[in-house]
Order: C-alpha cells, then structure tokens, then sequence
C-alpha cells in the first residue's frame, strides 16, 4: 500500500478530530434548550471541543462550509442570544485556572469555566470575584459577552472586571485586547455578544477571600421609592424585591465583614414545603387566575421575617432561582427610577382591580450599578437601576407572559430602559442606536473583524444589523401564545 499524501492525511487527521468532539446526531445533547426552557434548536452540529485548538478547526470548517458557528456556554440567557441554525460550539469543557497572581490579584482563566468552578478554584488560592450576580451557573466567557451585573450603586457591571481578552477571530486568527492592545476590539467585546470572536481566555482581577453580611428587612414601597437615593447608598451591595400584591418591598443591605458565618438554618417548612405549595399554586393558576394574587400574598409572606446572613461573598451574592421562568430585565437611568417605579405602582393597581388583570409571579427585582465606559453596557455612562420581572413555568408548563411583559416594557421604555441583552427584546437596530451612543461604533467592529457574517447567528443579525429574523423563530411552542 502506498502512504497518503501529507494533505490527505492531515485532512483525515482533521476529520477525525472533529469527529471526536461532535456530538452524535442521536444524541438527545444534539439539540439546545436553554435554562429557563423556553428556546430551542437543533442546530446542523454541536462540537464540544477539549482545546483552543480544536475551536480553530470547528471554525476552519464553519468557514469552508459557508456556515454560521455560534459559541455558547450552559445556555443560561432566557433568550434566543445562544440559538442558531448551524454550527454551536460548546465551550464548557475549556474550563481551567490557568494562571494566578497573587501579587497584582489577577487571574487568567478558560472563557467556559462556570462561575461556580470557578468560585471554587479562586477559593483555593484564597481569592474570590470582585462581584458576583443573582447566580453561577453561567460561565464566565457568557457573562462577559453580554455584561452581566450584580447589585451595588459604587459598582459596574463585571465585565468591568476584565483586564485583557484572547479572542478567536472569524477569520481563524487569535487576538489578544485590552484598555492598551486593540482598545475598540476590547470595548467593543466586553458586552460583543458573541459577534466579535470567540472568546477563549480572560484575565480577570479579583480580591482576597472575603465575608459579607446581609441585612434583610421588610418596608413599604412608598418608604423604599421616597428613601431610594439614601437606601440605595446605605450599603456596598444593596437589593430589592417588591411584591406588587402587597406593595412591601424585601430589602437587602450587604457589606463586607469579618465576623464569624452566620448562614441561614434550613428550615423545612420554608425551604421544602413552600417550594412545593408555591410550584401547585403557580399550575393551578394557569387554570385560575384569581390563584395568582394568593400566590404573589404567600410569596411575600414567607419572605417577611427580617434576617441577617453572614457567608463567603458567592453565597451571598446568589439567590436561588428556584423555576423555569420566562423573564425580562431594563436599565432605567437612576434619576428616573422613582418616576419609572411609581408608573409601575399604579399600573400594577389597575391589574390588580380587575378580576381577570395580570398577576406576576415573583416580585419586581431591583438591583443597581454604576456607570461604565463599555459601549454596550446597558449602564453606559449612567448609574443604572436595573427592573426584572419573572413569570414561572410550573413543572416545566407554559405560562401567560406575553401581554404581563409587553406592558411592563412599553412602562420602563418611556423612561429610559435599556433592555438586558440576555433577555429576549423586540428593538432594532434604530431604538439601540437612539439608547447607546457606541452602537454604530460596535457595528463597525464587528464588520472590520467578521465581514462575512461567520459569528453572527440570528439574535445578532435581527438586533444588530436589523436584518428580517423573526423573534420568535426558536421559542418553544407550548401554548407561548398566551
């Protein structure tokens, strides 16, 4: 037999590889669903590469094979930001500390690692995030591509944490940016939603361990709107939930500290028993909407009691999320928050003097952050409150949240919102452009670093360049009419 030719052999070599890290067709992780379960697709091939290298073959091929190569993380974003049609690239087992620095507190870390991997491996080095959202189940290259955020006035959104970037480029090239290096390519990326590169490391600053110490209590919605500049202040770290069906607002007040853990007692009533009466009345609510509104009351009565926490920063940081849930978010302009807050208020009262008015499943979460200088930062250059609504999928089934949602959106609209890019949202490129002064400066980036569209899925082509992609082209379809 004579030996294969050099360039069959390597481009056997090459099949073989991709075909060790694609997922079989029959597989059901051949398809995506994301977290809160309401989008879906089956793309042509999910490949879960091992190593950055192997991520410069998958887009090899997306190139020669004139497709789109969407790279996700766990899928988190209660949105269609992850989905795609083509290629999906499964970063989640790049997932490694690479380098630690203990001197100048940075780290060098795989953009697929969870934040809880990687709360754990900081831990062991005794260091931890700056800043840690509502929870870790994202990975870290998912929170950066769409500038997530945790709560705290004299805090930005944690993208802001990133000091440097490497990024696979469309055209098979590795870039490394930052505030000094290819400074527009940095900015542009720390919120880049995929459209920039694929993100492949990030240097991440990072503190000493810390505890903090979390201060709940129970006040008024009047008091909280008329004090929201003071309470606001009142701490690092400083959240809220009201619940429109009693208008009392859970407020939660963190600071760092050293004394000793404090964390909460398992309670078997609160924490196993509620979580199963909440869940019945959320299904049987599907059915009786009148259900809803004992549902809303029972919810802010179990969170009534005032409660102090002290634990390592992630654990307070996180809250659980407890159910699938279709979900939306907007940054409202601090200054415009009480106004945006009161027309919430009365809204909610007209919904609740009619018997068949919406009801929301959880409160309203108020979270906040301080202004930031990445172009599409929903905190750009503003102190930012940050409005989130859920409507939870109870054992998985479909909800009404359409008409809630609309409703709540056209409010915080008026006064300024700017929607959180993992949520889903309906604006084009014309209202993005109005919102963020950087929005034709990212779209030049993006064109200079990918002119033939290899990273942009169907979430970036619809909002981005306001090409005609339905927004609902991947929702699950149970009854999502409502």
């Amino acid at each position: 037999m004579h030996p294969a030719h050099p360039a069959t052999q390597q481009r056997q070599d090459v099949d073989a590889v991709l075909a060790a890290i694609t997922v079989p067709s029959a597989s059901p992780r051949a398809q995506f669903v994301n977290w809160g379960l309401t989008y879906h697709c089956r793309p042509l091939a999910i490949f879960e590469p091992e190593t950055e290298e192997q991520c410069e073959l998958v887009l090899a091929l997306a190139r020669r094979e004139r497709h789109v190569l969407r790279a996700v993380g766990v899928g988190h974003s209660p949105s269609d930001l992850a989905c795609t049609n083509d290629y999906m690239l499964r970063m989640t087992k790049l997932n490694q500390l690479l380098e630690v620095d203990e001197e100048k507190l940075q780290v060098l870390v795989q953009a697929g690692i969870t934040l809880t991997d990687l709360h754990a491996a900081l831990g062991a080095h005794g260091l931890a995030m700056r800043h840690v959202g509502s929870i870790s189940d994202q990975t870290l290259g998912g929170i950066v591509a769409t500038a997530s955020h945790g709560s705290g006035i004299g805090f930005r959104v944690l993208s802001t944490d990133v000091t440097a970037l490497t990024l696979l480029l469309a055209d098979g090239a590795r870039a490394t940016c930052s505030r000094t290096e290819r400074p527009d390519l940095f900015l542009a990326s720390l919120c880049g939603l995929g459209a920039t590169g694929i993100i492949l490391r990030v240097q991440l600053s990072v503190e000493r361990a810390f505890r903090l110490k979390d201060e709940q209590c129970e006040r008024s919605f009047e008091d909280v709107v008329g004090h929201l500049d003071e309470l606001v202040h009142s701490g690092e770290h400083v959240r809220f939930w009201w619940a429109a069906a009693t208008h009392t607002v859970k407020c939660s007040v963190v600071n760092r500290t050293r004394e000793p853990k404090r964390p909460p007692v398992p309670w078997f009533w609160r924490s196993l028993v509620a979580f199963h009466v909440v869940q019945l009345l959320l299904f049987l609510g599907r059915f009786v909407p009148r259900i809803n509104t004992l549902t809303g009351r029972f919810v802010a009565w179990l969170a009534r009691a005032p409660l102090t926490l002290v634990d390592d920063s992630h654990t307070i940081f996180n809250v659980e999320c407890r159910y699938p849930q279709h979900t939306t978010e907007w940054a409202v302009p601090f200054a415009r928050a009480p106004a945006c807050l009161r027309a919430l208020h009365d809204w909610m009262d007209r919904e609740a003097a009619d018997p068949r008015g919406l009801r929301p499943h959880f409160p309203f979460e108020l979270r906040f952050s301080a202004p930031d200088d990445v172009w599409l930062s929903p905190s750009y250059a503003q102190e930012t409150c940050w409005i989130g609504i859920a409507q939870y999928k109870p054992y998985g089934f479909n909800v009404p949240y359409r008409t809630l949602f609309a409703r709540f959106e056209a409010i915080v609209a008026a006064h300024g919102g700017r929607p959180h890019w993992a949520k889903a949202h309906r604006l084009a490129p014309a209202g993005l452009r109005a919102l963020y002064p950087r929005f034709d400066d990212f779209v030049r980036v993006v064109a200079q670093v990918d002119p033939h569209g290899v990273l942009r899925n169907e979430y970036v082509r619809r909002h981005v360049f306001g090409e005609e992609v339905g927004g609902r082209v991947f929702k699950l379809r149970e009854r999502d009419e409502w």
